[in-house]
């Protein structure tokens, strides 16, 4: 155990029960939010982290180029990096490239080399195959080329993450000089994963992104049914399922909220047998289709694309989550100290049922201002 996480976890037990820190926000208006309230909300939760993983997703922070893929890669050196520039340019039109802005800071040391592509697919790839297109091209460079991990690839969009408390980290990537209408933030404390760059949360695919707190037992089943669909699990966490798993069934099978949320954390069959007959076919048939991406474990998550931002706990609520309004702002959270931080006055708070998803989306007009993306 390294020397912060033995002063976060001074027994040297193997499980912190409700660790890990959640947090969503979001301007169903769609009027930009400062990243630096994110910042504050997390640090209020720092006891739930032990230093080994911190990060952020931030939505409508890329106006300029809206229409382009922005790729955020992590290299663990040059070599990684030639080969994954060889590849980008050679599969898509390069828009803009550049190194991450950073700012040099006391807290986080041994970063990997961390560059943004801003990426068009060429016109031989129809429209709505592209996403499908960028998703192979994400899987080939996460599992093809040594020392190079895609951790971003969304439109207009970006996750920012690594090894560091989350707060530090937000300040290392100057997170604090972006605004975005929907923010998601996660500070870690791995148990059974190693605390390294690429295992820092929210994990992405396109414009999804996904925060955890807790534990898959059924990881490896939910991966050889994700591996089915050409998805490759290669940053060593259970959380990476969630992220393939939304992308698979909201994405490619367009299937509503409530239905990823009856797969992700379905009724118990003792429950399923009191539904009427039309319920029962229904939740049957989802178990028979999607059975391998049933979540088994304690869990709450956040989950986040263009235009919406959906909260989740287990059926039995072994991890804890909290959901607040005022106004237009809608937030997610472990803990309701760290949204009164931003916002001490709220119109409502409610603790959500396990297994029963709380959805937060832009509304019509707002999603017209946001852009196609919503």
């Amino acid at each position: 155990m390294t020397s912060v996480a033995k002063l976060q976890n001074p027994y040297g037990d193997g499980k912190l029960i409700e660790s890990c820190g959640l947090f969503g926000m979001m301007d169903t208006s769609g009027r930009p939010l400062r990243g630096r309230d994110i910042l504050k909300a997390m640090a209020n939760m720092r006891d739930r982290g032990n230093g080994l993983g911190g990060g952020f997703a931030a939505y409508g922070i890329y106006p300029e180029f809206r229409e382009e893929y922005a790729f955020h890669l992590m290299y663990e050196h040059e070599e990684g990096r030639k080969r994954t520039e060889a590849f980008l340019r050679s599969h898509f039109k390069v828009v803009h490239h550049e190194a991450i802005p950073h700012r040099a800071t006391a807290e986080i040391d041994g970063a990997p080399i961390l560059r943004r592509y801003f990426l068009r697919v060429e016109k031989g790839v129809a429209r709505a195959g592209q996403d499908d297109y960028v998703v192979k091209k994400v899987m080939a460079i996460n599992t093809g080329i040594d020392g190079a991990y895609v951790f971003s690839s969304g439109k207009d969009m970006g996750v920012f993450k690594g090894v560091g408390y989350p707060e530090d980290i937000g300040r290392y990537y100057c997170l604090d000089d972006y605004e975005g209408y929907l923010w998601v933030g996660h500070s870690r404390f791995p148990t059974n994963t190693p605390g390294w760059w690429g295992g820092a949360h929210p994990f992405s695919i396109l414009d999804w992104t996904v925060v955890h707190n807790g534990e898959l037992s059924s990881y490896d089943t939910n991966r050889w049914f994700l591996e089915m669909y050409g998805y490759a699990c290669t940053m060593q966490t259970d959380t990476e399922v969630l992220a393939y798993g939304v992308d698979l069934l909201a994405r490619r099978h367009r299937l509503p909220v409530e239905t990823l949320a009856a797969v992700f954390a379905p009724p118990l069959w003792e429950a399923i047998d009191r539904m009427s007959e039309r319920e029962r076919r229904r939740h049957a048939t989802l178990r028979a289709t999607f059975g391998g991406l049933l979540m088994n474990g304690p869990f709450s998550i956040i989950v986040a694309h263009h235009g919406e931002m959906i909260g989740l706990a287990d059926r039995i609520r072994l991890r804890p989550l909290v959901a607040a309004r005022r106004g237009d702002l809608v937030f997610l959270s472990s803990e309701e100290s760290a949204i009164r931080v931003i916002s001490p006055k709220l119109d409502a708070t409610w603790i959500p049922s396990g297994g029963e998803p709380v959805i937060a989306r832009l509304r019509p007009v707002a999603a017209e201002a946001v852009g196609g993306n919503a």
